[in-house]
């Protein structure tokens, strides 16, 4: 849409993405007021792009529905308990929720951000244990008890309990194991129709006030950690979350290890799992 004025000022996109638009010289360089407090992982060394918010992997749990206790740990998802109840909201090779669900497991079963090949391996288990179906989990299927046990990003989950609130039981955890995280971010066109708008808007963005607006939705901003020693969270707003216990342990791939990890998931998902 280069030239075109409805093109647009900015993007969120995820890090792949973000890696292959600074290759092709398509986003501008530009350092917010807050840059300094937003974690290195997390930004471009030249302001290209930067991590705007973060999410973790966990799962939602009908309690109404579900066969078993609540799962904890992924291999508790091979019981038999929980046959034909365990879903995702996607296909890892198109979802980017899906495809971290596998990132997490193979944390959990052996691997590391550099092998997600254990994850592969630990959702061929459970299909052959009939846990896992191949389902694309939404809040319908949960509300009528068909995926009792969603996977997928916490803030997503956390989102939706507060849309089955009154309807069902509906319980988020972080698993036990296998903590997995992953960013989107923001960039800035080069060739935005409307470039100081652009950044305008992402001074909003990164400041308190807007970081504080990714947080009210559940998903964790650049700058929490920067922020929540300050007392500059609501209490009310913290209340809502999981605590910050549950997150120890959080690494974030880089763009290397999510190249790599894709081709993986893309070149195995097929046969190892969707033909099955």
């Amino acid at each position: 849409m280069k030239g075109a004025s409805r093109a647009p000022d900015v993007v969120d996109i995820g890090p792949p993405f973000a890696l292959q638009a600074v290759g092709d010289s398509l986003t501008a360089r530009y350092k917010v007021s807050t840059w300094d407090s937003i974690p290195s992982e997390l930004k471009h060394p030249e302001g290209r792009w930067v991590g705007d918010y973060w999410g973790v992997i966990g799962w939602g749990v009908n309690a109404d529905a579900v066969g078993g206790a609540t799962p904890r740990t992924w291999h508790d998802l091979l019981d038999a308990t929980y046959k034909g109840e365990v879903a995702l909201d996607g296909d890892p090779r198109e979802s980017g929720s899906a495809f971290a669900a596998v990132f997490s497991a193979a944390l959990a079963n052996g691997g590391s951000l550099d092998d997600i090949e254990p994850g592969i391996d630990l959702f061929s288990e459970m299909k052959k244990a009939g846990t896992f179906i191949p389902v694309n989990a939404t809040p319908a299927t949960a509300l009528q008890g068909e995926t009792p046990v969603v996977i997928s990003w916490d803030y997503g989950l956390l989102s939706l309990a507060d849309e089955l609130r009154g309807k069902i039981d509906w319980q988020v955890y972080i698993p036990n194991d296998g903590i997995f995280g992953n960013y989107y971010c923001q960039a800035i066109n080069r060739n935005a129709p409307h470039p100081l708008a652009a950044r305008l808007w992402q001074e909003f963005l990164f400041s308190d006030e807007g970081q504080l607006l990714w947080l009210k939705g559940y998903a964790h901003p650049a700058r929490y950690a920067n922020m929540r020693p300050w007392g500059v969270i609501p209490k009310k707003v913290l209340d809502r979350l999981p605590p910050d216990s549950s997150y120890q342990g959080l690494h974030f791939p880089n763009t290397r290890q999510t190249k790599a990890a894709i081709a993986v998931v893309r070149g195995n998902w097929s046969s190892r799992i969707a033909d099955r």
